[in-house]
């Protein structure tokens, strides 16, 4: 009798954290305006001429990207970016075990039934969505629900491309245990940077403020992080 290899937690364990490095690295490569590939994950933050501001910018960064709480002094005692990759993985949730495309089915079949208010076994696989009864506002609320059994961020729209629950079963098992987020943000040198969410003025009464001990880089992390939001 066979069976198919399941990733272990060690091996999800290491592959989410090279997806965290590579988030980590892009980050700081866009806040450095340039490619990601010249960014070496064991060089000190200061070797990268990473001033208060451009610190703020990062950290508020790498929180949004990972939901997480780091502050700005996590640099010092993280100071390359694999080490900071490895200090965020550790405020991530452990990876979730290896899914198979009949435990997601079923999963999925439940919770389609419980919103429809019918029996499971009412619902065929291969019938698209919208014929089950499922609407935009019931669609939602479908997503949602897949989201917070799989610790995923997908979005309504991803149903018109998984029309049903087959389709959308074989989508949900195939995205890796304990993946990381999103890929990192482009760098395209013949496009100009975006402008900052402070006017100049403002980024150098920042700045001033930290310097003369006004304001600390972690207060400044908040104030950039609030005009992004």
């Amino acid at each position: 009798m066979t069976s198919e290899p399941r990733t272990t937690w060690h091996e999800a364990s290491a592959g989410a954290t090279a997806d965290v490095l590579a988030g980590v690295t892009g980050e700081l490569a866009a806040v450095l305006r340039v490619e990601p590939a010249r960014i070496d994950p064991h060089r000190r933050f200061q070797a990268f001429g990473l001033d208060s501001i451009r610190t703020a910018e990062l950290v508020a960064a790498v929180n949004a990207r990972f939901g997480t709480g780091v502050m700005a002094a996590a640099l010092y005692d993280h100071p390359t970016p694999d080490a900071l990759a490895r200090h965020v993985r550790t405020l991530l949730p452990a990876p979730r075990a290896a899914r198979t495309e009949s435990e997601v089915r079923a999963t999925l079949r439940a919770q389609l039934a419980d919103i429809l208010r019918c029996d499971p076994r009412d619902i065929d696989p291969a019938v698209p969505f919208p014929q089950l009864g499922l609407d935009s506002l019931l669609a939602g609320e479908f997503v949602a629900r897949v989201n917070d059994a799989f610790g995923l961020c997908e979005r309504p729209a991803t149903l018109y491309d998984h029309r049903d629950l087959a389709a959308m079963a074989a989508h949900i098992a195939g995205v890796p245990a304990g993946a990381g987020p999103a890929a990192p943000r482009p760098v395209d040198a013949a496009v100009p940077p975006a402008p900052p969410a402070l006017t100049p003025d403002e980024v150098t009464a920042l700045l001033d403020a930290v310097r003369a001990d006004m304001l600390t880089v972690d207060e400044a992390t908040a104030l950039l992080a609030s005009r992004s939001a």
